[in-house]
């Protein structure tokens, strides 16, 4: 698995990038992410992905495993209260898929 700050790199450019299907790759196909609600398996990362508005992302933070790391970043855009800070939480699997992502204020 690639280093943890590279990862968050990536999903980072994955997350704001123009190609939504960049973004769901990086989950397992029974991933689930937890933002306040809770989503589960791809259809539904894919839907969250596409529903989600355009932001900024400032990482202030990266620390942990390949398998289990976490995040702090500012997050900024055309919403409501922007810019907030956001911690990612991920779990990751040996293929370094996303397995589990909370994401927090």
């Amino acid at each position: 698995m690639q280093d943890i700050r590279a990862f968050v790199e990536e999903y980072v450019a994955a997350a704001t990038g123009p190609d939504a299907e960049r973004h769901v790759a990086l989950f397992r196909d029974d991933a689930v992410v937890h933002d306040g609600r809770s989503l589960r398996g791809l259809a539904e990362v894919r839907r969250w992905r596409e529903e989600t508005p355009n932001v900024d992302y400032d990482l202030l933070e990266v620390a942990g495993t390949p398998a289990a790391c976490r995040a702090v970043a500012q997050v900024s855009g055309d919403f409501p209260g922007s810019p907030v800070t956001l911690r990612f939480a991920f779990e990751r699997d040996v293929r370094g898929k996303i397995t589990v992502l909370t994401i927090t204020p």
